[in-house]
């Protein structure tokens, strides 16, 4: 059984599960250098993702699209072969909360010059479906809850087990996206029209708030101002609770509950006022939770699944596995919308099959293209013990491996790699990737040797947790150091079949050091790079290593055959 799962408005992508097993996940942004955030307004991409892995649409069992915005359903304009059409899908959440697996089932989708049926399923039940679905809980046949917050809503908390999902409360009123909002009108980030706003600042926001500190009396001017905007019963907050389908109405409020606290905080510092937002958030998310598990003791899980945007906040996800109300914490690599074709296929899978565990692997994006080698490089082979050598003489590199990593983190298949080992580094590689001085770099580290240096240390390998930098280890490694002493830290385990294990390996035989430096490997603010061209066409990096080759900038301007190997150095990549 063959199904395809498909994301057509922003984080854009098509992946394809069969007999359980996810086959590929192809995102809009990892093609061609594109933008973040790449929707696809153009079926024939998903013709292109099938036939660049040996399939056609007559290949494929069952379609079907993520739902969109829209209380009762969604609506698509598209394009198929150089043809408008439209195209109808499931709402953001669920319509029936006794049944939030029920489909949206139409027809009208064009592929190939085939007008095909398929199903559709609410947004928000396919990002519970593709966290629980990923994670070990369903592995192990066991129950949890799952917590999504995304842009627009409210966070909600479900109970996943493999018969089926049930909705146990929509939590406090306060939309995902007020995070961003926030820096929209405190900071660096700071807009004459805080309206006009950037999917990308909430991450941002995270290493900009190491700057500052949280302070009681600013955390008390957004608790009051959030009773009289959001929670209690003011006129106000009664009239934002009613919009909870209306996008642009809950984003305008929140921007009144910031116009209203800028005006009670002129004088105190941005970064102190964002580092207070942020744990005025967390506090209010880990004491709702507590609440909402107090009043549903007949669940026995203590597992917890987190999906939606909100769970690339990897301190609100620290803050949730510290507090001792979960046994095990769970996300995914993809809990933002880069998971939710992969979500959209699962559901199909659920409504035969029940929640069962999906096999798969986080490097299933897109293969490396081949092509020519740009003037001013050349190529040759290159081990991964000389290319230690090489990071250990405190070179960069950008490393590109296999197949590219799914979700927003470079998780050593599209990366820049350095030693940790200069305070300079970090500083060069944001003043390289065009970031702020105060953005991390994050360390990836060997599993079995994160505990010696950081806190807690436990695996981690889709960096979605904080940890600790020990002190011992702070001015060995002081590039991937954040502000606060914090690391964003990536795992892989030492007997991983990846090229970055064996690399880190190597560099750990060379230095005694189990880490590297490692950032995307991308135009800013584009997807990876798709090539090793496109690498050395951004010349930042005077290295690319590729599947085996390593690319060098020369003052050569000869342009080499297209592809190289490694053992001839004329095709590339493998």
């Amino acid at each position: 059984m063959r199904i395809c799962g498909i994301k057509l408005t922003h984080d854009g992508a098509v992946a394809l599960i069969e007999d359980g097993k996810l086959i590929f996940c192809i995102e809009q942004e990892k093609r061609n250098n594109n933008p973040r955030y790449q929707a696809i307004d153009n079926l024939d991409a998903i013709v292109q993702a099938l036939n660049e892995h040996g399939l056609s649409v007559g290949d494929v069992d069952q379609f079907v699209i993520d739902g969109w915005d829209g209380e009762l359903e969604s609506e698509f304009q598209v394009f198929s072969e150089g043809l408008p059409i439209t195209l109808s899908g499931a709402p953001y959440v669920e319509r029936w909360p006794e049944s939030p697996l029920k489909s949206h089932d139409s027809s009208g989708l064009a592929l190939s010059g085939s007008i095909l049926p398929y199903k559709s399923f609410p947004h928000v039940i396919s990002h519970v479906v593709s966290a629980y679905c990923t994670s070990p809980f369903a592995k192990a046949g066991e129950p949890s809850f799952c917590l999504v917050w995304d842009g627009c809503i409210f966070p909600r908390l479900y109970y996943a087990e493999p018969k089926g999902i049930r909705l146990i409360k929509c939590m406090f009123p306060m939309i995902g996206h007020a995070y961003a909002v926030a820096g929209h009108h405190f900071g660096p980030y700071r807009k004459a029209d805080p309206r006009s706003w950037d999917l990308g600042v909430a991450g941002k926001l995270m290493a900009y708030i190491a700057l500052g500190a949280a302070q009681e009396n600013i955390l008390n001017v957004f608790r009051e101002l959030y009773e009289e905007h959001f929670a209690g019963e003011t006129l106000l907050a009664v009239g934002y609770r009613e919009n909870i389908h209306n996008a642009d109405a809950l984003l305008a409020r929140v921007n009144d509950y910031f116009d209203a606290s800028a005006s009670r905080l002129q004088c105190e510092k941005p970064q102190d006022v964002l580092a207070s937002f942020h744990v005025f958030l967390e506090r209010l998310l880990v004491g709702e939770m507590t609440i909402a598990l107090q009043m549903q003791s007949q669940f026995e899980s203590r597992n917890l699944c987190v999906a939606g945007g909100c769970g690339l906040n990897i301190k609100w996800n620290s803050a949730l596995r510290a507090s001792g109300l979960f046994e095990s914490v769970w996300v995914p690599p993809f809990p933002n919308d880069s998971g939710s074709a992969i979500g959209a296929a699962c559901c199909a899978r659920a409504v035969e099959r029940g929640l069962a565990p999906l096999d798969w692997s986080v490097y299933s994006g897109p293969k490396l293209k081949s092509s020519a080698i740009p003037p001013g490089w050349k190529a040759a082979p290159c081990t991964l013990a000389e290319l230690a050598r090489i990071l250990a003489s405190n070179e960069p590199v950008v490393f590109l491996a296999g197949r590219a990593e799914l979700g927003p983190r470079a998780l050593g298949g599209r990366s820049i790699l350095a030693a940790a080992t200069s305070p300079q580094m970090k500083d060069h590689l944001n003043e390289v990737k065009f970031r702020e001085h105060f953005r991390p770099v994050a360390p990836i580290c060997l599993e079995d040797r994160a505990q010696d240096i950081f806190d807690p240390g436990t695996p981690d390998p889709y960096m979605l947790f904080d940890h600790t930098t020990r002190p011992k280890w702070r001015e060995r490694i002081p590039a991937v150091v954040h502000l606060d002493g914090t690391a964003r830290l990536q795992t892989i385990a030492r007997n991983s079949e990846h090229e970055v294990s064996k690399l880190l390996a190597e560099y750990e035989s060379l230095t005694g050091i189990p880490l590297l430096c490692n950032t995307s490997a991308n135009y800013h603010g584009r997807g990876f790079f798709p090539d090793a061209a496109a690498a050395c066409e951004w010349g930042q990096i005077g290295h690319v290593w590729c599947d085996g080759l390593l690319l060098t900038r020369t003052s050569e301007t000869d342009v080499s055959p297209v592809g190289c190997t490694a053992s001839s150095a004329s095709t590339w990549p493998r």
